[in-house]
């Protein structure tokens, strides 16, 4: 199932990565998994560096986290959203924080959607699942013109 689309995975934990890694498949969401191991890595990722050319193929969804070297996921959201060619870009936050600001910052600067990790694997499985297959087959994205 959905094979022709593109999760970024934003995530600096190894085990948190192979968590999600493993749900995915285990909910057969077969999407090409893209993983920056910290802010600058997913920025680069979207935008092409330095050049600043955004890539030819954006992702359908971006599962981010918040405790990440060099940028932090707010700040990364920030920089989604402030861009033309990404501000509509899905943007499910995944984190392991418990804090009520993170939450209400994260909304404030545009996630569509804050999902704490679980930390039992068989309800982060299911998590991972539910988040797919909303984000991938249920919901309806803008027109390609338009993200």
């Amino acid at each position: 199932m959905h094979k022709d689309k593109t999760i970024l995975l934003v995530e600096d934990s190894p085990a948190d990565e192979a968590l999600t890694l493993r749900a995915l498949k285990k909910a057969n969401i077969m999407s090409e998994v893209v993983v920056a191991r910290d802010g600058a890595e997913a920025l680069d990722y979207l935008f092409g560096g330095e050049a600043g050319e955004v890539r030819r193929k954006l992702p359908e969804l971006i599962l981010l986290d918040l405790k990440l070297p060099k940028l932090d996921g707010h700040e990364v959201l920030k920089r989604i959203r402030a861009d033309e060619r990404t501000h509509l870009l899905p943007v499910v936050v995944l984190t392991t924080s418990v804090e009520d600001e993170d939450r209400l910052e994260s909304y404030r600067v545009g996630a569509n959607s804050y999902v704490r990790k679980p930390v039992n694997f068989t309800e982060f499985s299911q998590a991972v699942l539910q988040l797919g297959l909303y984000w991938l087959v249920l919901n309806e994205q803008p027109p390609q013109s338009h993200v």
